[in-house]
């Protein structure tokens, strides 16, 4: 009877092993979060998706698994899945925000390639503590959208990348678009919009007048750099083009006025040039900002992939992320969304900004004017003192109090967090 029993005790424990065996062959492969804030954005996360079903068919190993979230409440999701410890593996993060979540521990750095790291642009990779976070398929360049038809009938000198308009003639551009008494206004600054716009639009502005939205020599102090006199300057200048009513106050959100005619210039990203293109033609100028002493500026930085620090298969995660900066689908990105490619190689083959394309000037811009938004933890709240400041200094409040309270409160929230230390 013991040697039945101990043949039915082997065979049964055969039976598990066996059975255990069988289910791990039927698991299949490790399945990889990955949120997106690109829901509503078709075009943009036709792509994601297209990369993520060519990645999970490409090998067995790792299986990368969406969640589509809008733009609008993505950060919100992050802050809050940090919290309750249920962050993805995989999250997309925009350029300057990223420091402040790798300061807070939701993000660990990333090894891709290196050969891959080195071909993408300054401006879609990002260093927190001197290691790489993120990486991105593409940037974003600014610039000022007119018609040559329009400055021509002005007497407006046409700008160029090496001979941009000064402010002096700038304001002399915008007095003599006015006069010519055919646009509701002369320009729009695209202050419809709100949040992230304003220190990514109007921040650069800044800068080319001396400022900047905290000293980076330490990151320790927003004072005398956002509230000096150059920041002062800027603020004054700023809102006088609404005071005298070359840009309107109450500028709406869609910004159709550019394309339907009722505004003769447009500061606007590259985005944005696909529609006016379509709509001008060959008309169409992209011009640079103008230099107001310190030289043309632009934003760098958009959104970017990186890994959660509760990532559990990193592995996986980094072979995704380096799957998708394939300059196949960097090509992807910008001929669906008209971003500028990440890579040299991707560019080459994207007619519209390889060299000679119609928007190939995008690419000097940034190789040219580019400066990333302040590399700091407190970006995150610096970004939203700067957009209060400048919505009080277009609605008519006192300039140098509108600075001044935003150096304050940025000072206050640097020492509130020990120095983002």
């Amino acid at each position: 009877m013991r040697k039945v029993r101990a043949l039915v005790a082997l065979l049964f424990a055969s039976a598990l092993l066996l059975a255990a065996c069988g289910s791990t062959e039927e698991a299949g492969p490790v399945k990889v979060s990955m949120w997106s804030h690109a829901a509503g954005n078709e075009q943009e996360i036709a792509t994601v998706k297209e990369a993520i079903a060519d990645f999970n068919a490409s090998q067995s190993d790792y299986e990368v698994v969406l969640e589509e979230f809008p733009q609008e409440s993505y950060n919100d999701s992050i802050i809050a899945a940090a919290t309750s410890d249920s962050l993805p593996c995989i999250v997309d993060v925009d350029g300057p925000i990223m420091p402040n979540w790798a300061w807070a521990g939701y993000m660990q750095p990333i090894s891709i390639d290196s050969a891959l790291e080195d071909s993408l642009l300054a401006g879609a990779k990002g260093y927190y503590n001197g290691e790489l976070y993120s990486a991105g398929a593409w940037d974003a360049a600014l610039g000022i959208l007119t018609l040559k038809s329009y400055l021509d009938e002005a007497g407006v000198r046409v700008p160029t990348l090496d001979s941009p308009w000064t402010k002096s003639e700038f304001d002399s551009a915008l007095s003599a678009l006015d006069d010519l008494g055919k646009f509701d206004y002369a320009l729009d600054w695209g202050n419809g919009w709100t949040g992230e716009w304003f220190p990514y639009a109007y921040g650069p502005l800044l800068q080319s007048f001396g400022g900047d939205l905290i000293n980076r020599d330490d990151y320790l102090s927003a004072d005398g750099v956002v509230n000096g006199d150059e920041a002062v300057a800027f603020g004054e200048w700023f809102q006088s083009t609404f005071e005298d009513g070359y840009a309107n106050p109450k500028q709406s959100g869609d910004r159709t006025e550019f394309v339907n005619g009722t505004i003769a210039i447009q500061y606007n990203g590259n985005w944005a040039v696909k529609d006016a293109y379509a709509k001008f033609g060959d008309d169409l100028l992209i011009l640079p900002p103008p230099d107001f002493g310190n030289g043309p500026k632009i934003g760098a930085a958009s959104w970017q992939f990186g890994v959660s620090s509760s990532c559990n298969q990193v592995d996986g995660a980094t072979a995704f992320i380096e799957y998708i900066l394939q300059d196949k689908y960097i090509v992807a990105f910008a001929n669906r969304i008209g971003l500028i490619p990440a890579t040299a190689g991707a560019t080459a083959e994207v007619p519209d900004y390889a060299a000679g394309g119609v928007f190939s000037v995008f690419v000097d811009f940034s190789n040219s004017y580019a400066v990333k938004r302040p590399e700091t933890p407190a970006y995150l709240f610096i970004s939203k003192a700067f957009e209060k400041a400048v919505a009080d200094i277009i609605n008519g409040g006192d300039v140098k109090r509108a600075l001044d309270t935003a150096a304050d409160e940025i000072d206050r929230d640097i020492a509130d967090n020990g120095n983002y230390e």
